[in-house]
Order: structure tokens, then C-alpha cells, then sequence
């Protein structure tokens, strides 16, 4: 089971009715990660009106959002909403407002926020990150051609290969794949191809 989350910080901004919205997302993998960035975000925003955020962690499932004294459920549940849709976790959104002097009301503070936050996901690196395996193979150098050919069929990332005394390929191999290519592996070199799976873990394959 895979899951969608962003690769690297990202912020913009954003006016409406004279009132400015920035948003940050981040990336974060605990609770203590999440609140430490909102904390800096509040520290470099001191004098805004607002620093509204939502979260979503896959640790324990956590979600939390804040309207930071905005009207309740006009602005945490909003940001909340959009990360949501988005099939976003391991994700942290936080959008400060600097009040511009006129009221945005009701209707119009949810539209602000949830603009916010889209922008900002809008303009993430999104990573699709997906169960896999890493795994090495050795072979001999006249398996190598005929292994070459047909291992894009299963999608691998290659990490590094080496050329010695035999070849050797280290892969991630997507979890659904793992088996059909050990199985294709072994076919095609009459079980003379080692396979060493080495861990189970997430990468990013968009």
C-alpha cells in the first residue's frame, strides 16, 4: 500500500481584499516534527494576524488542524480539506495572514483559505511513494544482456551496479512486481542468478 506525500518545503502567496495569505507546506514524519514547523513559521510571522495550519501523519494516523483564532471551522478545516483531496500524509500546511483591514466574512475566509492551501499544494513536488523492495542480483556476464533487455518490463529503479568478477545490479523493485521478476529471473538462468532481497521500503516511482 502506497501513499502520497511532498518531496521538499515549498511557499507562496497569495492577496485577497488587501489581505495577504502566505502558505508553506512541509514535509513531516511525527507529531514533533509538525508542531517544531509550525512553531518556526509562527516565529518568523510574530506580528501576523494568523497562522493557521493542518497536518496529516501517517505515525498513528495523526490529524490535526488550528483556525488561530480565526471564526471556527473557516480556516484549519479548510487547509485540512484540500490536503485531504489531495490524498496527502506526511505532510504539514501552515498559511499566515496578514489582515488587510477589510472583513472577508464567513464564505469568504474558507475560499482565502482553501485558495492557500491549494497554491501551495498546487506547487509542491508531489512523491507518489510506493512498497518496494531493494534487491540485488549477481550473474553471470552472459546473463547479463538478457536480463538488461527485459528488467524495464518490471519497472525496477537501478541504484548502482558493479562490474567485477560477476554482475552485479542493486534494485528497488515495487512489491507487486517482486515476486513475477524473481520467478522470470530464475526462469531465464535456470536458477544460476542469485537474489539477495535486502529490506521492504517506500520510495517515490512518479
Amino acid at each position: 500500500m502506497g501513499y502520497r506525500t511532498i518531496k521538499k518545503l515549498y511557499n507562496t502567496t497569495f492577496t485577497e481584499r488587501r489581505s495577504e495569505f502566505i502558505s508553506y507546506i512541509c514535509p513531516v514524519h511525527t507529531n514533533e516534527e509538525a508542531v517544531e514547523f509550525i512553531n518556526e513559521i509562527k516565529a518568523m510571522h510574530r506580528k501576523a494576524t494568523h497562522n493557521v495550519y493542518a497536518y496529516i501523519l501517517r505515525d498513528n494516523n495523526i490529524t490535526r488542524y488550528s483556525d488561530d483564532g480565526e471564526p471556527q471551522g473557516t480556516a484549519g478545516v479548510p487547509v485540512l480539506d484540500i490536503l485531504q483531496k489531495n490524498a496527502l500524509t506526511d505532510v504539514c500546511c501552515v498559511v499566515t495572514r496578514y489582515f488587510g483591514g477589510i472583513l472577508l466574512g464567513g464564505g469568504g475566509l474558507v475560499r482565502a483559505y482553501s485558495t492557500a492551501a491549494k497554491l501551495a499544494v498546487d506547487g509542491a513536488q508531489i512523491m507518489d511513494m510506493c512498497e518496494c523492495s531493494r534487491m540485488i542480483i549477481s550473474m553471470d556476464y552472459n546473463l547479463y544482456s538478457k536480463v538488461s533487455y527485459f528488467l524495464p518490463q518490471y519497472e525496477v529503479k537501478e541504484l548502482s551496479s558493479k562490474f567485477e568478477d560477476n554482475v552485479s545490479l542493486e534494485l528497488l523493485v515495487k512489491e507487486n512486481f517482486c515476486t513475477p521478476l524473481k520467478d522470470k529471473l530464475t526462469d531465464v538462468s535456470n536458477g544460476k542468478i542469485e537474489i539477495d532481497e535486502t529490506e521492504k521500503l517506500f520510495e517515490d516511482f512518479s
